[in-house]
C-alpha cells in the first residue's frame, strides 16, 4: 500500500468516528431534554404531576383511614 492508501484508509476511519460520535452527542442532548420540565411535555413533568397525585392520593386515603378508625371506635 501506498500513501495514498494509507491515507483513505485514515479518512475513512476518522469519518466513521467523528459520525458515530454525532450520533451519540445527539441521542444524549435529547434524553437529557427530556429530563428538564418545560411546561408539560416531558418525562420530568409527567413525573412532577404523578408526585402531586399521588400526595393527594396519600391525604385521601390518611382520611379515609381515619373515618374508619372513629367508628371502629364507636
Amino acid at each position: 500500500m501506498n500513501a495514498t492508501d494509507y491515507a483513505t484508509v485514515a479518512v475513512a476511519v476518522i469519518a466513521i468516528i467523528t459520525a458515530f460520535a454525532g450520533a451519540v452527542r445527539w441521542l444524549v442532548k435529547h434524553y437529557l431534554a427530556e429530563l428538564k420540565p418545560n411546561g408539560g411535555s416531558s418525562m420530568r413533568d409527567s413525573v412532577n404531576a404523578n408526585s402531586e397525585r399521588l400526595v393527594r392520593l396519600e391525604t385521601r386515603v390518611d382520611k379515609i383511614y381515619d373515618i374508619l378508625c372513629e367508628s371502629k371506635g364507636k
